[in-house]
């Protein structure tokens, strides 16, 4: 009997033990390290990480004062640290590499920093189980339709968080007003509103939504469009909050949309908290002067970008031209990180997946994607899709040409041998090429041409149905400015970005005809407020209240052509066939199984017949097809009448 009580205490204690050494427990490890809540470090980013990716390691970033005086420790099982840095700028740095094991279980331990007095600071980390596997982050392809936002100009869902002073528990930024009637302050639009809106998008026929940046810009002016960041981990107080991010993805996810986040890479923010300390001294791209006059910083100290992007693959381009181009800043108040500082590159990489676990992302949108240094920039896209192979990214590059824009797709052959990893880029040739051959009067050489043409490059393209397409965005004039207020031209701008072989994205309130007529081109007024979005609005757009009969019009031709859009698999995926422009027309076709979906341009003012049998190999005659914007039906014959200027939409599904 006493054997067994010993047998039975035994068992206790071991029982206990295992209690104490789960990684649910108040313990840190089976090391049987007690775990005590602290929070004695300023700063360590990324602020929590996950277990189960496929790379084991982790570098931290602590920011702390004299924190590089200090010798980390962990006592987790399956966490180690492999290697402790230090900065060559600031004693107020370390960067920690952790390597975590495929075993490793989610849970809560304690870092531990010692200095050679004895002096101890404590910070508790946290790894995560992933709320889903990799391969269930699906990314945005051909079958989405993107609708782009200015958060701060679309709605104000939260009146209480226009200005830092009336958001509790936040440090007052540095811009602090709200004005409507000044293009270029804080307007207050939010996540809120985008969230309480998004019945609205979605009956629109759109699929996904991507806000500008949201993340804090703490900037003295012009802060709203959210490109100059200072604080890469944090959601603008005037926006909202990470709970508020998060849920907008949810409420997207649950209507089968997706959300996608806009980054950049290449630069932040003047006022970002580290340029005050520099971990390094080529943290970023210095620039003359800089210590001595960042206080009073103008545009005298700063050397710009050349904005030369051809030095990425111009075989003859000069180091200093290349130099020039990835160096330089991108504007005076926007400091050029450096990627080739191995810590920064792990810091921007670490920072898109925390994002994307954090979220729950559909997909990326690189800023200024040839600015910064591009051998980092294929190392950034192959870390992202390597741990989630279904994901998509879109780089930014501002050309007219296919060459540059081929450049950057994964897949292309390029002479250098550089692989982009990169799925997608943006088609700014084709996106001009529609508006001048819309525009143009016809000729051999211009006109409808320059349509037929642009697809014709498509060759180039290593998958031209993963380009995103987009009819206009927050960088340039409105669609319906650029075609000069005519309404007809813009239709058929809209139904050519929408059925050919490419992802398409549209800028919101374009389905309202929003322009730029009085100062066209002027970054303010395009990204004008969304008539609707706030209380005292006369106009608004969501309910219709106030629209004029042409914006009506308008909002209800983009709502039937992007629904029929969204569960078409013609256009998602099928055949595209065109025919060479004649008499004023232009005819394209996409096809797949038993759905052709037929594009037809006309820029005659008068009636003009067709003679269809010079399409015949497109086997449509005696078929009944529907205009998917007016509901009517015709049977194809061997002519066809086209009674006005304007574009038609037919398709073989009835």
């Amino acid at each position: 009997m006493k054997n067994i009580c010993s047998i039975l205490i035994a068992l206790v204690f071991v029982l206990m033990s295992c209690k104490e050494n789960s990684p649910n427990s108040d313990t840190s490890s089976s090391l049987d390290t007690p775990l005590i809540e602290a929070n004695d470090i300023e700063r360590i980013e990324p602020s929590n990480w996950w277990v189960g990716f496929k790379g084991d390691s982790l570098q931290l970033l602590v920011k702390h004062p004299n924190i590089s005086d200090y010798k980390p420790s962990i006592a987790y099982s399956g966490v180690s640290i492999k290697k402790v840095s230090k900065g060559n700028n600031s004693n107020n740095y370390l960067f920690i590499d952790l390597n975590i094991s495929k075993t490793t279980s989610a849970g809560r331990f304690n870092i531990k920093f010692k200095n050679d007095k004895g002096q101890e600071l404590v910070a508790t980390y946290e790894l995560k189980e992933r709320v889903k596997p990799a391969e269930d982050f699906v990314g945005f392809d051909s079958s989405d339709a993107i609708y782009l936002i200015t958060p701060d100009r679309f709605v104000n869902g939260i009146a209480t968080n226009d200005t830092p002073l009336g958001v509790e528990g936040q440090p007052a930024l540095l811009e602090q007003t709200i004005d409507r009637t000044d293009d270029y302050a804080r307007h207050g639009g939010d996540i809120a509103g985008v969230t309480k809106h998004l019945d609205y998008i979605y009956d629109l026929g759109f699929t996904a939504v991507w806000p500008q940046p949201l993340l804090t810009n703490d900037m003295k002016k012009g802060s709203y469009h959210g490109y100059a960041v200072t604080d890469l981990y944090e959601i603008d107080p005037r926006f909202g909050t990470l709970g508020e991010y998060q849920d907008l993805s949810a409420k997207l996810r649950e209507k089968g949309m997706k959300l996608i986040m806009d980054q950049v890479a290449n630069h932040c923010g003047l006022y970002h908290w580290w340029m005050k300390d520099l971990p390094f001294k080529d943290w970023v791209n210095l620039q003359e002067n800089f210590e001595e006059n960042k206080a009073n910083w103008n545009n005298s100290y700063t050397i710009n970008s050349n904005h030369r992007r051809t030095t990425n693959q111009d075989i003859y381009a000069s180091e200093a031209d290349k130099n020039g181009m990835s160096q330089g800043w991108f504007v005076a108040t926007m400091p050029d990180l450096n990627q080739r500082n191995p810590f920064m590159a792990k810091y921007i990489i670490q920072n898109s997946i925390w994002w994307i676990e954090t979220v729950q992302l559909g997909g990326i949108r690189q800023d200024t994607y040839p600015y910064p240094d591009k051998d980092f920039m294929s190392d950034w896209a192959g870390a992202i899709m390597t741990e989630y192979p279904n994901f998509s990214i879109v780089g930014e590059e501002w050309s007219y040409n296919p060459l540059l824009i081929g450049y950057w797709q994964e897949g292309a052959h390029n002479k250098d041998g550089y692989d982009s990893n990169l799925r997608s880029t943006m088609d700014f040739a084709m996106q001009n090429l529609v508006v001048e051959g819309i525009k143009e009067k016809e000729s051999w050489d211009e006109g409808l041409v320059k349509i037929y043409e642009g697809l014709a490059n498509d060759f180039h393209y290593p998958s031209p149905k993963d380009i995103m397409v987009f009819s206009d965005n927050h960088d340039m004039s409105r669609i319906f400015t650029q075609l000069d207020g005519d309404i007809a031209n813009t239709k058929m701008a809209m139904a050519t970005y929408a059925t050919i072989p490419r992802i398409m994205q549209m800028y919101y309130g374009t389905e309202i005809l929003m322009n730029d007529f009085a100062k066209p081109g002027d970054h303010g007024l395009i990204r004008t407020d969304f008539p609707g979005g706030w209380e005292s609005d006369a106009v608004n757009a969501f309910t219709g209240e106030g629209l004029t009969d042409a914006q009506k019009d308008m909002q209800s031709f983009i709502k039937k052509l992007f629904n029929y859009r969204k569960n078409s698999k013609a256009i998602h995926e099928g055949k595209t066939t065109h025919f060479a422009p004649f008499a004023g027309t232009y005819f394209m076709y996409r096809t797949l199984g038993d759905e052709t979906v037929v594009l037809i341009l006309n820029k005659n003012e008068d009636i003009i017949t067709i003679d269809l049998n010079y399409q015949k190999e497109m086997g449509l005659k005696g078929k009944t097809l529907k205009n998917i914007i007016t509901g009517e039906t015709i049977k194809w014959g061997d002519v066809m009448d086209l009674k006005s200027k304007g574009v038609t939409v037919l398709t073989t599904k009835l």
